[in-house]
Formats: C-alpha cells, sequence, structure tokens
C-alpha cells in the first residue's frame, strides 16, 4: 500500500461523496424548496400554484437525477475507452460543477426550472461517475486490497447522504434563506478532485492493453507499487490477459459472446436483487420501536454485500474489453431498478399493505440462491483468472472446490 495508491483511490471516491450528499441534503428542506416553486409561480401567474402540479413538480425534481444517471450510464464505455478511467473521471466531473452551480443560482434567477435542469445533469454525473470509479479503483488496485478498496465507493457514498441529511437539517443550512447555498458545498469536493486527480497515474491495465504502451504502464504501475518485484510480476500478469483478449467489444458482442452469458446474468441478478430486495422503500410505520432494529439491521446487512458489491462486481467478472461496458450495463440496472422500485412500490403498498415486504424477502431470496450456486470466488484471485472460468468453459463458470462461493 502506497501514498500513490491511497491518494488515487481517496481522490476518485470524493465523487461517490458528491452523490450521496445530494442524495440526503433534500429531504428535510422540502416543504421550504416547495414554498419556492410556488412563491415563483405565484409571481408569473398572480396565483398559487395547484397542489398537484406543486406535488408533480416536486416529485420531478428528486426523480429526475435517477432519470439522468440512468441516461448518463449509456456514456460509459465511449469515455472509458476513449480517454483512459481516470480522465474519463475528471471529465465528467465538470457535471458534478455545473449542476451544482444551476441549484445554486436557481434561488437568485427566481427559476425552478433551472433547479430542475441542475438536478438532472448532476443526475448525468452520478450515472457515469458510479461507474467509471469502481472501474478505476479496481484496475489501480492490488489484487489482494481490490475488494476492500472498491468498498470505499459506496463507504464515500453513505458518508455523503449522512452529511447532505445533517446539513439539510433546518438548525444548519436547510432554511428558506440558506437552502441554495447547501446545495453548492458540494463544489468542494469536485475541487478537492481537480486538485489531487490529475496528479494520480492512469489505469496501468489501459494504458498497456486497450492503448499497447508497456512503457508508460510500467511507469504508472510502479508509482503505484513502489516494489520492483512485484511490479514485474504484475506487468507479467497483465501481459498474460492481454494475450487472451481482443483489442475491442461492442455492445452487439457483448450481448451475444457466450462466454459473457453468464456473468451477464450474474450481474443481473445481483443488481436488480439489490434493488428491488425493498431497501430503498418507505418503512411500515407500525413497527415503531422494533423499527429501530429492523432499520439498523436492514442498512448494515445492506451495506456489508449487495450494496458495495452490486457496484463493483462487474469489473471483475468480465475481461478487459467487455470491462466497461458491463459497469454500464451495472450502473443501468441499478439506477434503473431504483427507479422501477419508486415506480411500483406505491401501488404495490396500497393493494398488499405491509404484506409488499414479503414480495422483497422473495426477490432477497431468489437473488441469494442464485449468487450462492453460480458467483465464483473472486477474493485473491486475478482478473485473468477469473475470467478464464467464464473462457474456458463457454459461460459455465467452475466454482472454487476448496470453498463455498462467498463474497468474503
Amino acid at each position: 500500500m502506497t501514498a500513490v495508491l491511497v491518494t488515487s483511490v481517496v481522490a476518485t471516491v470524493l465523487g461517490s461523496l458528491q452523490i450521496g450528499y445530494h442524495t440526503g441534503n433534500v429531504n428535510a428542506p422540502a416543504k421550504i424548496i416547495e414554498e419556492f416553486f410556488n412563491v415563483t409561480w405565484r409571481a408569473r401567474h398572480n396565483t398559487s400554484m395547484p397542489d398537484h402540479s406543486l406535488t408533480f413538480l416536486w416529485s420531478l425534481s428528486v426523480s429526475i437525477k435517477d432519470f439522468g444517471a440512468l441516461l448518463g450510464s449509456l456514456g460509459v464505455k465511449g469515455l472509458a475507452d476513449s480517454f483512459g478511467r481516470r480522465n474519463s473521471i475528471l471529465i465528467v466531473n465538470a457535471l458534478s460543477v455545473v449542476g451544482s452551480c444551476l441549484m445554486f443560482v436557481s434561488k437568485v434567477s427566481e427559476s425552478f426550472e433551472v433547479l430542475i435542469i441542475g438536478r438532472l445533469v448532476f443526475g448525468l454525473f452520478c450515472g457515469l461517475v458510479m461507474s467509471l470509479n469502481p472501474l478505476y479503483i479496481q484496475e489501480v488496485s492490488p489484487t489482494e486490497l481490490r475488494g476492500a478498496f472498491a468498498t470505499l465507493n459506496q463507504v464515500s457514498f453513505a458518508t455523503g447522504i449522512l452529511l447532505g441529511m445533517v446539513v439539510g437539517l433546518d438548525t444548519v443550512l436547510g432554511t428558506e434563506k440558506y437552502w441554495a447555498l447547501m446545495f453548492s458545498l458540494s463544489l468542494i469536493p469536485a475541487l478537492l478532485q481537480y486538485m489531487a486527480l490529475p496528479f494520480c497515474p492512469e489505469s496501468p491495465r489501459y494504458l498497456l492493453i486497450n492503448r499497447g504502451k508497456d512503457s508508460q504502464a510500467e511507469t504508472a504501475l510502479r508509482r503505484l507499487r513502489g516494489n520492483s518485484d512485484k511490479v514485474l510480476n504484475e506487468l507479467k500478469e497483465i501481459k498474460e490477459e492481454a494475450s487472451h483478449t481482443q483489442s475491442g467489444v461492442t455492445v452487439r458482442q457483448f450481448l451475444m459472446k457466450r462466454s459473457y452469458r453468464q456473468p451477464i446474468i450474474i450481474v443481473l441478478i445481483i443488481n436488480l436483487g439489490s434493488q428491488l430486495s425493498g431497501f430503498n422503500a418507505h418503512i411500515v410505520p407500525d413497527l415503531r420501536s422494533l423499527q429501530v432494529l429492523v432499520v439498523f439491521f436492514l442498512i448494515s446487512a445492506y451495506e456489508v454485500g449487495p450494496g458495495p458489491i452490486s457496484w463493483f462486481i462487474g469489473a471483475e467478472l468480465f475481461d478487459q474489453p467487455a470491462r466497461p461496458i458491463a459497469m454500464a450495463f451495472t450502473s443501468m440496472l441499478n439506477w434503473g431498478g431504483k427507479f422501477l422500485l419508486a415506480l411500483l412500490f406505491p401501488p404495490l403498498l396500497k393493494v398488499c399493505g405491509a404484506y409488499v415486504y414479503l414480495v422483497f424477502m422473495m426477490m432477497a431470496t431468489l437473488a441469494f440462491s442464485y449468487t450462492l450456486l453460480r458467483l465464483p470466488e473472486t477474493r485473491g484471485r486475478t482478473f485473468d483468472d477469473i475470467a478464464a472460468e467464464f473462457r474456458g468453459a463457454e459461460g459455465i463458470p467452475l466454482h472454487n472446490k476448496t470453498s463455498f462461493n462467498t463474497f468474503n
């Protein structure tokens, strides 16, 4: 573990910190921002906004970030393959800056449309960076630390949610006077990322496999590892992986290639199982004091396993050419699943009542069972070793014979 490696990972996860912050900061000041919508409408039309229109606009303001994230996921492959992993993160960070600035100026411009557009632009950033971050972290991390460092992306996201919820309180910045300033605070980690990440190396795997720049890949790897023997061994492993992979993979090839079918199904089950487990639904109010323990257990279990792992498992199961598409696919499933849950939960709750959580339990059980039976162990294994299971068996993974298939 070197200072350059730690700096690279920490600078990268500043992006997910911003996403968490804007996920958590809109709840507490909701009524204040709704009143801003109403005041703006009244100034234009000399009448108050109808309640149903106000509800629709607020719902649009909150959910349009997820819609933007779904759209942003489509650009992951193009950016990651054209500009590199690190440079792509720096490029999309500009979307966060623009989105935050738009949200900040919406009050002084007296335009709720600017706020909504700002949330949309920031949503594009969400869809891109939540795929690019694990992609870069996985490729710069040594095999033995790959999972631990990849998990930091989710840790940073959760930390951002906590910060956003605290800052959004009416005793902090969630007030009529300061709510616009509250939205601008994500500029701090965005600027810190611009100050730190340019001095971090590009992914050695990208440089060697995608660009064929052996000397630059070795230089980047020496900065990340420090140990010369380790560098030579890892370079040998990367070159061996390069000899097994084709130069590029199209979306059609990704979907049609037999050796990718099983990893695609695994990623699909894990990500939809994570979202459709009901983790993001409203909690049943009748649990009262027991609710605290249940929610605590639910969040803890989610953040130990499905939460972080669903975001980066795609990067471990696919070879270098298919990895950006796999991460785009992962992002679309996560954000799309979240949107689907928000769409289906209210009518399901109305029809099923509290029994709706039995549906979520069934989804989680199915995802758990499939994962246990079909996901090969990835701990301590190289990317090429993992991909060889699917490549060699033409879509049928060979399970670890010495242990259960587990995320540990």
